[in-house]
């Protein structure tokens, strides 16, 4: 199937490595421009390099999302030089999973507000294209009480229903708003390879609640976002992309 990918420009914030490193690799496998944002600057200019291997134009800078002038004007700068955007994928998260004010006000900062403002900086562009797309990544604790419940849980929940609003608010301008709930996903570096080595026994009970016996790999997530992006999937909008491998067991209507 051809997405129809060729062309757009897209910008996905956390996008070095793991789920969103994994979604601008395949954007730009599909001819999309990307920009990209993360907190490390070498990071960052290693993936931009990288994209541009393959062919596409690709820009970069290294920021906090929780910087809500600094995100903007990251996001004002890449449009301009791609010449605008069709494509935004918030991925950052604070991955807030304790208890205690501090928690809550991360996950704010960063799940809600990083979002929220990602979303009105890039609206102006978003606006002016022929495909809009707004993909954000929430999470399966939105849907079900499991170890992140609290500051993470309830914040990929508003994630998700932010986004039903978007598409609501948005269909009549021709964007598009979406959220993709990844279940567990394993990559070097991650949250799952440091529980494995710091927790092995959560480890173990989280393998073992997937009856496919192992995670997800970004690479498997990005797949769900991406199409999600494109135009090929030019009527979808309101919807939460479940990706778990069967992990979550609530039924969704």
């Amino acid at each position: 199937m051809d997405l129809g990918l060729k062309g757009c420009r897209a910008l996905v914030t956390g996008g070095t490595r793991g789920i969103g490193g994994a979604i601008a690799d395949l954007l730009a496998e599909e001819g999309a421009a990307v920009a990209l944002c993360a907190r490390s600057a070498e990071e960052v200019a290693a993936k931009v390099a990288a994209l541009r291997a393959r062919g596409v134009a690709a820009t970069g800078r290294a920021l906090d999302v929780a910087d809500p002038e600094a995100l903007r004007g990251f996001i004002v700068e890449a449009a301009a030089e791609l010449g605008g955007l069709d494509i935004l994928v918030p991925n950052v998260s604070a991955l807030a999973v304790g208890s205690d004010a501090a928690a809550w006000r991360s996950g704010f900062s960063v799940d809600i507000m990083g979002t929220v403002s990602a979303v009105e900086a890039a609206m102006p562009f978003l606006e002016r294209s022929h495909a809009g797309a707004i993909v954000i990544i929430s999470s399966v604790s939105g849907r079900e009480i499991d170890f992140a419940a609290g500051p993470y849980g309830a914040f990929k929940a508003a994630l998700i229903h932010y986004a039903q609003g978007l598409a609501y608010q948005l269909a009549g301008r021709n964007i598009r708003a979406n959220t993709v709930s990844p279940g567990n996903t394993y990559f070097e570096g991650g949250v799952w390879h440091r529980i494995e080595d710091g927790n092995p026994a959560l480890f173990a009970e989280a393998l073992r609640l997937n009856p496919t016996g192992r995670m997800a790999r970004p690479e498997e997530i990005a797949r769900a976002v991406v199409f999600l992006a494109s135009p090929a999937a030019s009527f979808i909008t309101g919807t939460n992309l479940v990706v778990d491998g069967a992990l979550t067991r609530g039924v969704q209507f």
